[in-house]
């Protein structure tokens, strides 16, 4: 009897969304997350398959700081218990920075101990897009830039302008990333 219920509520379900499978929390909660979205002129984000909004990129081309000029690819992948757990987000273009690794991986206190509920995809990519604004040297994932950056910033900007131009900081060959 249990079995039959849930088999006409199932039937239900799909007859009421067209046969298609109900969209989750997630997808739910970012689908609101992106129409509130307010991106900054130097951001674009792009969907790889308009089907899946739990997997999109965000493209940032900062307009000043030591990075103006640099196009910047971040992969984000949102999971099921979003907003309860923070995207996972890796920048896709090697650079020389202090909190990025050239992993990729993003050190940014809310994509980690600081996320919490409330924040949005709005919050992650300014957060991402202030990283470009203000690279913090307290906090590193990459301690040679970070070095460099705290002792000496007139070497620094040289390594990033070197970076982007593609071309050697120490043994590390970086790909050019330079638009302008």
């Amino acid at each position: 009897m249990i079995k039959l219920f849930s088999l006409k509520q199932q039937k239900k379900d799909e007859t009421s969304t067209g046969g298609k499978r109900k969209a989750t929390a997630a997808q739910l909660r970012l689908t609101k997350d992106m129409n509130d979205l307010q991106l900054p002129k130097t951001c674009i984000t792009k969907f790889p398959d308009p089907d899946d909004l739990l997997n999109f990129k965000l493209i940032i081309s900062p307009d000043e700081g030591y990075y103006r000029g640099g196009r910047f690819s971040f992969s984000f992948k949102v999971g099921l218990n979003y907003p309860h757990e923070a995207p996972k987000v890796k920048c896709e273009t090697m650079v020389y920075h202090p909190n990025i690794d050239l992993e990729g991986n993003v050190c940014l206190n809310i994509l980690r101990e600081d996320w919490k509920p409330v924040l949005t995809i709005n919050a992650v990519i300014y957060g991402i897009q202030y990283l470009f604004l203000e690279p913090n040297p307290e906090d590193p994932l990459n301690k040679e830039a970070a070095e460099v950056l705290s002792t000496n910033k007139r070497q620094f900007e040289q390594n990033v302008n070197r970076s982007m131009r593609g071309g050697y900081v120490g043994n590390v060959y970086f790909e050019k990333c330079l638009i302008k």
